[in-house]
């Protein structure tokens, strides 16, 4: 490759909005997928939103010595998935790569292993997605371009504790605007790659270097920072996307930035024009963690997305604290993170790391994913989504996650968790609604928006949730939310008082050592109480912030007190006119406040009172009037969404011993789940069938409702309501 050519790829000077034209149309408007692409042709959508699965066999260096191709296509092709990620990558290349510092792979010995990967797919009607990893590159790298690599604050390059022979690029360097565009060139040469991906970049969390031009840049972990890591991303993928439109006009160019609500990129910034919304959700991670998070992923995907397609990436190898990349997890786990992928609208996309023959040593991964995908292609229709029919928004916000600091230990991700938690054991329907997308216009449809420890909200965002509520729209929130500017500086009062009626009224307060947190006094009646009887005390939070007297209060604060010894374990003021909990009826609009942790202590604590007080408080606010109510015991997490066959109801069943750690290991159906669905205007059904049962089953049509019983859940299951 000439040398110039590989130092003067120049940037894109196509702008984003360019980007969003190939892929403006819905997700809900794609019909069935698969190889063949004919509904691509019928619909007129771009290729990647006809596609309905997706596999992955990442290589490793040793693959091109054992790998058989014929049997991984075949394999691929026989689970019925519409695309496979090729790895290209950028730190071992798997073809014989010109470019500088593209090392080639050990055991390549002059093949082109990449080549006979695309080959084999097109053969079989397959598209291609090309991976990449910029992300890390090796020591004859770093000699020539010392340049291109983070630093730690004594200037040495960084490095990554398993590999000490790698080190991390910086993507603030000319390797993100020499190298990369060098090889997707390259690859551009070479084949006939559908789109082009990259893993690694940008990182899971917020980069800290201090390379000499990092060093200009203000101080990582910061918002002022996070500004110019959105502007650089946003630079590098119109230059990445441009490349790849210089092979042919339907590719494009996508990274990684699906980490849920913890993502690092600004979603709502880069969800207007995402072709591939690329959720690298794989499985439970390092920490103990519940089983809903690709459906909460699944969640952000559809708060942030405007017209693009998104796909969770589910491990078949071992994922957790503990990890075996070439060992299958159970059949229970991953058909969980499958059903959960699918309620939630993305689309499921199967991960293999490589191994011998290709399929590995250990084959039981095979039969898991093969025969979901399966049954997935034989009800396609059912899970190409129209709209969420859900009634509640829940915000999650990203400037808290990455910015706010909590007064303990406890993580903002399990403060998210616990109100997503009271959510499932409520049986809610809801949506997360990121904080940047909170215009009038958008969340007008929600009877009920609620602010969990949303810490930080910028003036204009407290003006549109005032003119939510102004409007009739109803609001709960936590904590210390709106305490904190978008730039994470505290204000003096909550930005959003005057809307709930509350006022600062001191420094926050918490339990010390092993004292009892507050408590709250039930001074009067009222729904959000409801179920509590025999007790005139129940949990508060384990910190709170002080508000200003409200007159007639719902529940006041017992101040905490010591635990031990117990002969001194009693309240020395038992009574005060400090809210608890400060709730307000304003015409159409309810207004909940609590100024504790409520949330985090529940999650904490397990205490039951506590989850009873959140959904009473929900049904409350949003005056229980949901679209669609699913009576029956378990814990399970519900999504309806109206569908091009009429409407899909999905029941994921959580009731498991290992919910909430490890791996499901078997699986524990509950009984029957009565539904009643409330109809559009106009609309009557004509058929309900169960698609993991696959029959049709009885119903009965009420008023505007349909009423049916779904008489088991073993994973999950999914109601198809035919409509006309």
């Amino acid at each position: 490759m000439d040398r110039r050519l590989f130092l003067k790829t120049a940037a894109a000077a196509v702008p984003l909005a360019r980007m969003s034209e190939s892929f403006a149309l819905p997700l809900a408007s794609a019909a069935q997928s698969g190889p063949e692409g004919a509904a691509a042709a019928a619909a007129n959508l771009p290729w990647q939103q006809t596609l309905r699965r997706v596999g992955q066999t990442n290589s490793t260096e040793h693959d091109p010595a054992v790998l058989n191709v014929e049997a991984w296509a075949d394999y691929w092709a026989s689970a019925k998935v519409g695309v496979v990620f090729l790895s290209v990558t950028g730190i071992v290349a798997f073809y014989p790569s010109k470019v500088p510092f593209h090392r080639h792979a050990k055991y390549l010995n002059g093949r082109d292993f990449l080549g006979e990967l695309h080959d084999a797919a097109k053969k079989r009607g397959l598209h291609t997605i090309a991976r990449y990893s910029p992300d890390l590159n090796w020591g004859d790298a770093l000699a020539a371009h010392p340049e291109w690599f983070m630093r730690d604050e004594q200037g040495h390059p960084k490095t990554t504790p398993d590999t000490p022979e790698l080190f991390q690029t910086c993507m603030f360097s000319t390797y993100m605007t020499d190298y990369f565009p060098a090889v997707i060139r390259e690859v551009n040469s070479r084949y006939d790659m559908d789109a082009h991906y990259s893993n690694g970049w940008p990182s899971f969390s917020l980069p800290v270097c201090y390379c000499n031009i990092c060093r200009q840049l203000p101080p990582p972990g910061t918002p002022a920072y996070w500004d110019k890591f959105n502007a650089r991303v946003e630079q590098l993928w119109k230059l990445y996307d441009s490349l790849a439109t210089e092979k042919k006009a339907s590719s494009f160019y996508f990274p990684n930035i699906g980490n849920g609500i913890r993502a690092t990129p600004n979603l709502a910034q880069f969800g207007k024009y995402c072709p591939w919304f690329q959720a690298d959700n794989q499985g439970r991670g390092g920490q103990p963690a519940p089983i809903w998070g690709a459906a909460q992923q699944g969640r952000v995907c559809h708060a942030v997305l405007e017209g693009g397609m998104a796909a969770n990436v589910t491990a078949a190898w071992s994922t957790g604290p503990i990890r075996w990349r070439q060992v299958t997890k159970t059949a229970a786990e991953t058909h969980m993170w499958f059903g959960e992928t699918l309620a939630s609208g993305m689309v499921p996309y199967y991960h293999k790391v490589g191994g011998e023959d290709g399929l590995g040593e250990d084959l039981r991964w095979e039969k898991i994913g093969r025969d979901y995908f399966q049954w997935i292609a034989r009800h396609d229709a059912h899970f190409v989504n129209k709209r969420s029919i859900a009634n509640i928004g829940v915000v999650f916000g990203q400037r808290t996650q990455l910015f706010y600091q909590q007064p303990y230990d406890v993580s903002k991700q399990e403060t998210f968790d616990a109100m997503y938690y009271a959510l499932l054991e409520g049986r809610f329907l809801f949506d997360l609604v990121h904080e940047d997308r909170l215009e009038l216009e958008r969340i007008k449809k929600y009877s009920a928006i609620i602010l969990p420890n949303t810490a930080l909200l910028s003036d204009a965002q407290c003006r549109q949730l005032r003119e939510y509520a102004d409007q009739g729209g109803s609001l709960l929130a936590t904590f210390e939310t709106s305490m904190y500017n978008e730039a994470n500086e505290r204000r003096a009062d909550f930005g959003l008082a005057d809307v709930f009626g509350i006022h600062l009224a001191g420094v926050m307060t918490g339990r010390r050592g092993n004292s009892n947190p507050y408590m709250a006094r039930i001074e009067r009646p009222h729904p959000i109480l409801d179920g509590f009887v025999d007790t005139h005390w129940i949990p508060g939070a384990e910190y709170l912030l002080p508000l200003k007297p409200v007159e007639n209060p719902v529940l006041t604060v017992v101040p905490s007190y010591v635990a031990y010894p117990p002969e001194l374990s009693y309240p020395p003021i038992s009574h005060t006119n400090q809210p608890a909990a400060v709730l307000t009826e304003r015409g159409q609009s309810r207004l909940a406040y609590f100024p504790g942790d409520i949330e985090a202590t529940m999650w904490r604590s397990g205490h039951t009172d506590l989850s009873r007080l959140l959904q009473n408080t929900i049904r409350w606010v949003s005056r229980d009037e949901t679209p669609v109510r699913i009576e029956g015991h378990g814990l399970i997490e519900a999504f309806a969404w109206e569908t091009e066959p009429g409407f899909a109801v999905h029941v994921l069943n959580y009731t498991n011993p290992n919910a909430h750690k490890g791996w499901m290991h078997a699986l524990y159906p509950i009984g029957p789940q009565q539904v009643t669905f409330r109809l559009p205007a106009g609309r009557r059904v004509t058929r309900i069938e169960l698609l993991r049962a696959e029959r049709d089953i009885p119903f009965h049509m009420a008023g505007g409702s349909v009423e049916f019983t779904i008489p088991s859940v073993a994973d999950n299951e999914v109601a198809a309501l035919y409509s006309a």
